[in-house]
């Protein structure tokens, strides 16, 4: 007799199959005895033919979860997120490898960190780690596991699409179209289906046009003259764009879509607070992509984004930053901010103590331009980014400013007599490098033999 899991004697799950089982078994008899029968019965025999493969393979996946947790992996093959064994290990911009369902999650909830070190993140993509992934292999393949089936199994979601569901989706698009209430209406719908629903993203990027429907109330010329009326309109559409962007399938189709880069990029502007934070991290999440980063470059979206940064509201700052931090990862991108103003607006931020770890990464990374430096001597921003260095306790934000001081040095020699009274008084850069990290050591002993060797030929002189 075959041995019966815990979860098969579940009575809701017994129920459902048995009224399936019922269901099937009076369509099945209708084509047998009916010659006239309609395509539409045989439809719906293939639909609970596929609900009871969903119901049995739930049951499986629930059971081989049991099956691990009985088991006691080694710490290496354990997701710091789940600490449970990893299914598909992945590897995050900081090197830190995580178990993908787990820290996707992480990444679509809005988080920009490592949670095992707290980094904030050059990029979001996730790069399989092949060799831990065939360790996890022949692990489970010492104690009998398949762990393929497990894979395969883990990925179902519970919320799987139904035919009722796409009716439903067909629907909401087509009220895009129709009287403002039933626009406001259907955007609410489709805002809270795409963020509780990850299937539901993956839906837009099965037909051409939904996306382009989604946008439609914003994109004509009646509804931008009344933009500013319907802002929760536009509000629950941008939102429900961002839902979509996580999506990673839906990042190329997103951006490549007429209007939503420039409608992400008008919602910056005039959106609510709370409209225009998502607009950011929507364009956050896009630039995931380096043909993204791309488009929204030449765009234009970096003025708006450092607009809303030099705003500095609470809730949309650090959505602006990371943004503008990842598409400036793009060399062109670099020009750009600089030429939109990046450099006085994140001064003026890291100077009032707003944010400080994160725009001392845009600065260094921007420091290679050398209309970056110039603005940077002009707005007197070397004696506090030597402060930084001396009264911080971050290594992270240290080793920023002197990149970014590094960079001065090399393109503005008027600058150098502050480095070197800096030096002379407290010593700051050689501590630096002698007690930094690999890279701050690195510029900063650059620096040190730079205006040392300046000293030394006015003393030879």
């Amino acid at each position: 007799m075959a041995k019966t899991g815990v979860f098969d004697s579940d009575p809701t799950v017994i129920g459902k199959a048995t009224e399936l089982k019922k269901e099937l078994q009076t369509l099945i008899l209708a084509i047998i005895d009916d010659d006239n029968y309609s395509t539409d019965t045989i439809d719906n025999a293939k639909d609970i033919l596929s609900a009871l493969k969903e119901l049995k393979l739930r049951k499986r996946s629930r059971s081989s979860s049991n099956l691990f947790h009985n088991l006691i992996s080694p710490q290496e093959f354990r997701c710091p997120l789940s600490r449970e064994l990893m299914r598909d290990p992945v590897i995050l911009s900081t090197g830190e490898t995580y178990d993908r369902p787990f820290i996707q999650k992480w990444l679509n909830s809005g988080n920009r960190t490592c949670p095992r070190t707290q980094q904030v993140l050059s990029h979001t993509d996730l790069t399989p780690n092949h060799l831990i992934r065939e360790m996890i292999s022949q692990w489970c393949a010492t104690r009998g596991i398949e762990l393929q089936d497990r894979v395969r199994v883990h990925y179902l979601d519970d919320d799987v699409i139904t035919e009722a569901d796409r009716d439903r989706f067909l629907m909401l698009l087509e009220k895009m179209s129709m009287t403002i209430s039933e626009q406001k209406e259907a955007a609410k719908e489709l805002r809270m289906l795409t963020k509780r629903m990850p299937s539901f993203r993956a839906l837009f990027g099965e037909s051409l046009d939904a996306i382009s429907l989604l946008l439609s109330p914003l994109s004509g010329d009646k509804s931008q003259s009344n933009s500013n009326i319907h802002t929760d309109l536009q509000e629950d559409v941008i939102t429900t764009l961002l839902n979509l962007s996580i999506h990673d399938n839906n990042k190329k189709l997103v951006a490549e879509t007429p209007y939503a880069i420039p409608l992400l990029m008008e919602a910056l502007r005039s959106g609510t607070m709370e409209t225009r934070s998502n607009a950011a991290a929507a364009l956050f999440t896009l630039s995931a992509l380096d043909p993204n980063k791309a488009i929204i470059g030449k765009a234009g979206a970096l003025k708006p984004l450092i607009e809303l940064l030099d705003l500095g509201h609470p809730l949309s700052i650090k959505d602006a930053a990371s943004a503008i931090f990842n598409l400036c990862i793009l060399h062109e991108n670099k020009a750009r901010a600089v030429r939109d103003g990046a450099v006085r607006v994140l001064l003026k931020k890291i100077m009032s103590q707003m944010h400080v770890d994160e725009l001392l990464a845009i600065l260094a990374m921007l420091s290679c331009h050398q209309r970056a430096i110039e603005e940077i001597g002009e707005l007197g921003a070397v004696p506090f980014l030597l402060r930084i260095i001396r009264e911080s306790s971050c290594s992270r934000n240290k080793e920023n400013c002197i990149v970014i001081i590094h960079s001065v040095c090399l393109y503005d020699r008027t600058k150098w007599k502050e480095m070197r009274e800096e030096e002379k008084c407290y010593r700051t850069i050689s501590e630096l490098a002698q007690n930094g990290t690999s890279r701050a050591k690195r510029k900063a002993s650059g620096v040190l033999e730079r205006i040392n060797r300046v000293v030394n030929m006015t003393h030879t002189a």
